[in-house]
């Protein structure tokens, strides 16, 4: 379909466009005006696709962040291993650690935009994990009565908590100690 070609070409130039601006001017700073002239875009192309720049930002971070989904290989320790560490990646070596602060923020006060997170970033990731843990449930490698929303939050907990406020480095040994913690609380 033509006219579909179009919108993948201009919608890929606007979160491109997006990330550079991001990265180079953080979020407080960036506006639509700056998207679109980066973009090569009118202001209203880019409205007509996000009813703001805080919805704009949230599919940025679910472009950043990936939608890979947690491997489900049947070693529980290595898939969570690998999407922990696909997290931490994400969070240290784009500009996603300086965006999440303000845009938490900014969630915290918009409901329809939290639920938009919500939707983009936060329950796909999170449906996956679900999945490998489920299948380890199956499997008999841990407890099939723990909370599986707890054990879900607690996995990802440490990373974003230090995204959050950037008081240590994330890094690959964070997301391993924080599988490897998890993991000898729900085991069987």
């Amino acid at each position: 379909m033509p006219g579909r070609a179009r919108e993948d070409r201009i919608d890929s130039a606007v979160l491109a466009a997006t990330r550079e601006l991001l990265g180079e001017n953080g979020y407080a700073e960036m506006s639509i005006g700056q998207v679109a002239a980066r973009a090569g875009l009118h202001r209203p192309a880019i409205y007509r696709r996000w009813p703001s720049k805080r919805h704009l930002v949230v599919d940025v971070v679910a472009d950043l962040l990936g939608l890979q989904p947690t491997p489900n290989t049947g070693d529980l320790r290595a898939d969570l291993t690998a999407a922990m560490r696909n997290l931490v990646a994400a969070l240290r070596d784009t500009s996603l650690s300086h965006v999440l602060p303000a845009l938490v923020a900014d969630l915290a006060n918009d409901p329809e935009l939290r639920a938009h997170f919500l939707a983009t970033v936060f329950e796909p990731r999170r449906r996956t994990t679900a999945i490998a843990l489920e299948s380890a449930i199956h499997r008999g490698d841990i407890d099939p009565d723990i909370d599986l929303d707890f054990v879900l939050d607690a996995v990802a907990a440490p990373i974003y908590y230090r995204a959050l406020f950037g008081h240590l480095p994330l890094t690959d040994s964070l997301a391993a100690q924080s599988v490897d913690n998890l993991l000898r609380a729900i085991a069987r």
